[in-house]
């Protein structure tokens, strides 16, 4: 095992991670200046389409999919999970305080590819019943003729959202319950790996649905109970704050020494976790984004960049201050997860927070392993209409649950790393060429906002893409509201 954790380390990610922070950063300031920074100036565009309902054209239609805010609960599901709680604790632990401030970077940047990936899944989406389904796999083969692409993406996100992501959650779950019960021991893993299979079990197999009603109750909750004890911690220890921004920043630049933790770790920390948190440019995002019912294809673009700010500059920006604030740790010495924010939780608030900070994991890390899942289906979906095989991957994907309980810490996230990595670069082969398509997108939702209307999108009026199934106006929430269509032919006179 050992010889295995060595070898994805300091062979596979060590070669990997020299390369993908910087083709993330160069393809998210292209897509900035090619849709000349969207996921900044359409900001207050974000809020409104991702409170939009569905039969927000024809109250009286319902023509199936899910809403925005669903969709976006779905996507967020995956997001929002030990990323945020023990995934910055890994960075600070190993990188220092500077891998918060590249963790910003990579999600204000990463907004732009974040809006134009889940705009391509929304354009080739396909409808399947009373869902619409959509992704990477899909954009590849319909808007590039590229299968072959498609199909090594789609087994890359099956294995690593089914399988490895799943097993680094349930792993952030049994050490968070191990710090609260000062014990770890192999009964403890087995028992919370056993409970947490039989319940990821029972909802998985309920469908779509059911994953959507799950995730919008509990992500929400979960995150607000979170993000308000963060800010007890920031308003207790005020006076420190100030000092805390200047030592992220100043660590990040190079201007202020931290001991253990190099400049150059901080870098490729922040970045490694803020990927694996927000998942800008990763692909796996525009799987649920593909399943909204929207007037516009854009509309849900913004709404998956809206997620990747909660993501980061919220939620995992919480944790960074939790653990800045508190007992200052021994950097770049030794990997650190979700038992590092209890102990600087604890050390503010008092003994239960180390209990608070496994119970929001608990729920977050669960939530993240339905989410997880709906985007490997998706691409399952896209490989076979096979039951069997749909029904031997759930079985798989429960297997990996328990197998995350009784994993080592740095092999589960190492192998989450190698996944992600690979994924990135398949995506971003196929998300540069189609950057011209959201861009035209992007301009049609301008110019129509610009009349004063609620954008809607029919493929005829982009003719010259080819292979767009859906769009065709039979979606009851792509036709015209009254008061638009009013407001279309007194312009027109």
């Amino acid at each position: 095992m050992e010889n295995l954790e060595t070898f994805v380390a300091d062979v596979i990610n060590k070669n990997l991670w020299q390369v993908i922070p910087f083709l993330l950063l160069a393809a998210g300031v292209y897509f900035g200046v090619r849709t000349a920074v969207v996921q900044v100036r359409r900001f207050p565009d974000m809020f409104r389409a991702v409170t939009e309902s569905p039969k927000g054209h024809d109250h009286d239609a319902d023509y199936g999919g899910i809403s925005a805010f669903k969709a976006f609960t779905i996507s967020a599901a995956s997001r929002v999970g030990t990323g945020n709680v023990a995934g910055v604790a890994i960075a600070i632990s190993l990188g220092g305080p500077g891998a918060v401030f590249w963790m910003w970077i990579i999600a204000i940047v990463g907004g732009a590819t974040s809006f134009v990936e889940s705009t391509l899944a929304q354009l080739w989406k396909v409808r399947e019943g009373d869902a619409y389904h959509g992704g990477p796999a899909y954009y590849m083969t319909r808007g590039l003729g590229w299968r072959p692409l498609a199909l090594i993406f789609a087994v890359a996100i099956s294995i690593t959202y089914g399988f490895i992501y799943n097993a680094i959650q349930t792993n952030s779950i049994v050490e968070a319950i191990g710090g609260s019960l000062q014990r770890d021991d192999l009964a403890l893993r087995i028992t919370v790996g056993v409970v947490l299979s039989i319940i990821t079990a029972l909802i998985i197999f309920g469908g779509l649905k059911r994953i959507a009603n799950v995730t919008q109750v509990i992500v929400p909750f979960m995150a607000v109970a979170y993000i308000l004890v963060g800010l007890l911690v920031v308003i207790l220890n005020i006076g420190e704050v100030p000092g805390m921004v200047a030592q992220i920043v100043g660590h990040a630049l190079g201007l202020r020494e931290v001991g253990g933790a190099a400049v150059g770790a901080a870098f490729m920390h922040g970045m490694r976790r803020g990927l694996f948190s927000n998942e800008a440019g990763q692909g796996s995002a525009p799987n649920a984004a593909a399943t909204a019912t929207v007037s516009h294809p854009v509309k849900q673009g913004l709404v998956q960049t809206l997620g990747v700010y909660f993501d980061t500059l919220v939620v995992c920006s919480i944790t960074a201050f939790i653990i800045l604030l508190g007992p200052q740790p021994h950097y770049g010495e030794e990997i650190q997860g979700a038992s590092f924010t209890q102990q600087s939780l604890s050390a503010s608030v008092g003994a239960w927070g180390t209990h608070f900070v496994t119970f929001i994991l608990f729920f977050l890390a669960f939530s993240s392993i339905i989410g997880n899942y709906y985007l490997a289906q998706a691409n399952i979906q896209y490989l076979t209409k096979s039951k069997t095989a749909m029904t031997i991957f759930r079985l798989l994907v429960v297997l990996f649950v328990f197998g995350g309980a009784i994993g080592s810490i740095n092999l589960v996230w190492n192998l989450g790393d190698t996944f992600a990595a690979t994924m990135v670069i398949i995506n971003l082969i196929a998300i540069v060429p189609l950057a011209g398509v959201a861009v035209k997108l992007l301009k049609n939702y301008a110019e129509q906002r610009a009349r004063g209307l609620d954008p809607v999108f029919h493929r005829d009026m982009l003719p010259e893409l080819r292979n767009v199934e859906c769009w065709d106006g039979t979606d009851p929430v792509t036709r015209r509201s009254p008061e638009d269509a009013v407001t279309i032919a007194r312009q027109e006179r």
